[in-house]
């Protein structure tokens, strides 16, 4: 339950898009994208331990919640278990990243420490993202990002065009998921303290982000072909397009409890999005 296993394809999807970019410039490491792919998740996993833990010691979890059981909030575990629990994930994470750095070197090593500290200070430290409005801004930048480019580098020993616009719709997806996230919290969160750009921008201007933000990964496939970057399949991302299109409505027209089937259809969508994204990358 603390691992929120509904969300954890966002970790899987980068790691398959970044593989599948190399893949189409003729790389393909097995083992390197087995232990990607798995400190990824444990990198995710560790991150969802931390956030349970760390808003309960901040009081952000205090009162009733609008989405799925905290476990220590709720006495399921005590925070040293979760805490335990936090240290393992990011140390398997730690061990299979030292495969990686040994196949690539040192810079594997820089992104791996840097998405371990990002995974922690999100809602740790002296001074989490995830309070002063930045945590949408580390989602993309890490969960998209670097974890596409950083896969495609695991594979290939360079980033190029085609790595950079293929990390951005897997980006924007991934940050969607907390942008749902956020919204269903937003008054929540505001009467904790907690300062996300929801709180900060208010529910409308986060419905019209999610809307934009499912729109802009949509178009993505459009620009890389129009960049020779992609097959004459580019469009088989948009299949995606009917869930799509019903996740913003959820998004635009629900509140409270009801978007929790919004944030898991979005971590859907992205998986969805990616895996066939990773095939018009490769055919």
């Amino acid at each position: 339950m603390a691992t929120r296993p509904p969300t954890l394809w966002a970790s899987v999807t980068p790691v398959l898009v970044g593989t599948a970019a190399a893949v189409a410039r003729g790389y393909f490491l097995p083992l390197a994208f087995v232990a990607a792919l798995l400190s990824a998740l444990f990198i995710q996993i560790g991150a969802n331990l931390a956030n349970d833990l760390f808003d309960f010691r901040r009081g952000a979890d205090a009162g009733p919640r609008l989405g799925p059981t905290r476990v220590t909030q709720a006495g399921l575990l005590r925070p040293a278990e979760v805490a335990a629990g936090m240290w393992l994930a990011f140390g398997v994470a730690a061990l299979l990243g030292l495969y990686l750095v040994y196949v690539r070197g040192w810079a594997i090593l820089a992104i791996g420490l840097a998405s371990i500290a990002a995974g922690l200070m999100y809602t740790g430290g002296p001074w989490p993202f995830g309070y002063h409005g930045l945590g949408d801004l580390f989602s993309f930048v890490f969960f998209g990002l670097v974890a596409v480019m950083g896969t495609y580098y695991v594979h290939t020993g360079t980033v190029d065009e085609l790595a950079v616009l293929a990390s951005i719709p897997v980006s924007l997806l991934v940050t969607a998921i907390l942008v749902v996230n956020n919204l269903r919290d937003v008054e929540t969160d505001r009467a904790a303290g907690k300062r996300t750009l929801a709180v900060l921008i208010g529910a409308r201007a986060t419905r019209l982000q999610y809307g934009l933000f499912v729109a802009g990964s949509l178009l993505m496939p459009l620009v890389l072909r129009w960049a020779g970057l992609a097959s004459g399949l580019f469009w088989l991302p948009w299949l995606t397009l009917p869930l799509a299109v019903r996740l913003v409505r959820t998004v635009t027209t629900e509140t409270g409890p009801a978007l929790n089937r919004a944030l898991k259809g979005t971590a859907e969508l992205e998986f969805l999005f990616g895996l066939l994204f990773a095939v018009s990358l490769i055919w």
